[in-house]
């Protein structure tokens, strides 16, 4: 899984580096909010990421709000790195639209756990999408007929839309995906094929 660290200072930077890798992170790095932010544009963006609070040029709180804005990286994964532990802080990262926050100096048990909370969110949603992917495709392919439709009693052709009569095979396949082959069931087959059953008849004995 890929992850994006959006951390200025290089001592924290490489830390945080060190310990996702080591458990097998692929890791992303950005060096201040922009670059963090032109980062999240690429379509193979991380879906989660770990970001400190204050970085040059756009902070991390401020970069929430642009994710959290983003129809594209609303549903990524926000980790925030802060320094700032009191309780108005964290409640204001949080309502930015952070998912969780960790407080430095953190330690690195409670990263790992903090970020393996978040992957299980990820792939979660993960999996609905392509649940929601696949329910959206079967749907797209499924054309149902509902009501009631005339029928002739005698020929079987049903009234179309337009009041055209027409033969229910051509009405089917123009409402839904179905597709017909043509056979005689066994009483057609007696009615209109006599000389068969004769033949039929004749190889049995």
């Amino acid at each position: 899984m890929k992850i994006l660290i959006a951390e200025d200072d290089r001592t924290s930077h490489r830390v945080l580096q060190a310990v996702l890798e080591k458990v097998g992170y692929a890791v992303q790095s950005a060096w201040n909010g922009t670059e963090a932010w032109q980062n999240l544009q690429s379509p193979e963006h991380p879906r989660l990421a770990v970001i400190d609070w204050m970085m040059p040029e756009l902070d991390g709180v401020e970069l929430v709000r642009r994710v959290r804005a983003s129809q594209t990286l609303s549903s990524l994964y926000v980790i925030l790195l802060t320094a700032k532990g009191a309780k108005e802080n964290l409640i204001a990262g949080l309502e930015a639209g952070a998912d969780d926050y960790i407080t430095k100096p953190f330690d690195r048990e409670e990263l790992l756990a903090r970020v393996h909370v978040g992957q299980r969110v990820v792939e979660l949603q993960e999996s609905l999408e392509q649940r929601i992917s696949e329910l959206e495709l079967a749907m797209s392919q499924i054309r149902t007929l509902r009501g009631l439709f005339p029928m002739c009693a005698s020929c079987k052709k049903v009234r179309n839309d337009q009041g055209y009569w027409q033969q229910v095979e051509d009405y089917l396949m123009e409402h839904s995906e179905a597709a017909f082959s043509h056979a005689l069931c066994p009483d057609c087959l007696k009615k209109h094929y006599p000389e068969y059953e004769k033949i039929k008849a004749k190889k049995g004995t």
